[in-house]
């Protein structure tokens, strides 16, 4: 199986684990057996969801704060990884949020912080990790793309962008790492119940969505792993209907995309 047996020293670092994918990809990893390394910004959410599987699977949890859009909090978190004397054979980058406005009203603070987080963060983490899964012959990457880096977005630009930089980067590393005993995985899940647009403030996104495409992060979680078991390159999870939904729109022409985009990703007062 390409997702590598766990062990003593090993452990799954998780980023975004505190809610939403990240959570359920951690429990579905504890599940396996493997220990954690659970990551997000708040502490509270990660203390609990840390005792709890420590306490169900029996398997070591370590929950660390970190702002993984900031460069030296990145390095501390490496830091304390190694302190702690844990291995990273399995690497989730999960954290994120989208901005859900036209780039000119987001402005330059918000559209980098968001670009940090989604790009930087994941090319840090798995250039950190990835080097020492090849040297040991056995890891797995799991980065989360999204749906929305099939196709540009009008009014979600930044967001659909970044996300389409972490599947190419993702399908590209798979590539160059055949025969190494690792794997990276693009997961591009469409709407899911997680909050996230809530958060986001772009309520109205996912009720332009057909209802059928939404999925709860359990399902996509389960999806992302047992792709990940397959040693799979991409997967869109949530089953065929979700697929024939978005699969097609790379296919599409550059022209459609934009005007479709544009109108389920224009906020109510953007619409035109």
């Amino acid at each position: 199986m390409a997702l590598p047996e766990p062990s003593d020293e090993s452990t799954a670092l998780v980023t975004g684990a505190s809610s939403g994918i990240g959570e359920q990809l951690a429990r579905g990893l504890a599940d396996r057996g493997h220990g954690l390394t659970l990551v997000a910004r708040g502490m509270e959410r990660l203390d609990r969801l840390a005792a709890e599987l420590s306490k169900k699977h029996k398997v070591r949890v370590d929950a660390i704060s970190a702002d993984l859009a900031d460069g030296a909090s990145r390095d501390e978190l490496a830091a304390e990884v190694e302190r702690r004397g844990r291995e990273v054979e399995v690497l989730v980058n999960c954290a994120g949020y989208g901005i859900y406005s036209s780039f000119l009203d987001s402005g330059r603070e918000k559209e980098v912080h968001q670009l940090r987080l989604l790009v930087e963060a994941v090319v840090d983490l798995t250039a950190r990790y990835l080097p020492g899964m090849v040297e040991r012959g056995r890891g797995a990457v799991i980065n989360l793309s999204s749906t929305a880096g099939i196709q540009p977005l009008p009014y979600n630009a930044g967001y659909s962008a970044a996300k389409a930089y972490v599947d190419f980067l993702s399908e590209a590393l798979h590539t160059e790492l055949r025969g190494t005993g690792v794997t990276v995985t693009s997961v591009m899940p469409g709407p899911v119940r997680t909050g996230f647009q809530e958060a986001s403030g772009a309520e109205y996104f996912a009720e332009r969505m057909p209802g059928m495409t939404i999925k709860p992060a359990e399902r996509v979680a389960a999806d992302a792993l047992r792709a990940v078991e397959r040693g799979r390159r991409a997967t869109i999870p949530g089953g065929a209907f979700v697929k024939m939904a978005f699969g097609p729109n790379r296919f599409a022409p550059r022209g459609l995309q934009l005007a479709v985009g544009k109108r389920l990703a224009a906020p109510p007062d953007g619409e035109e």
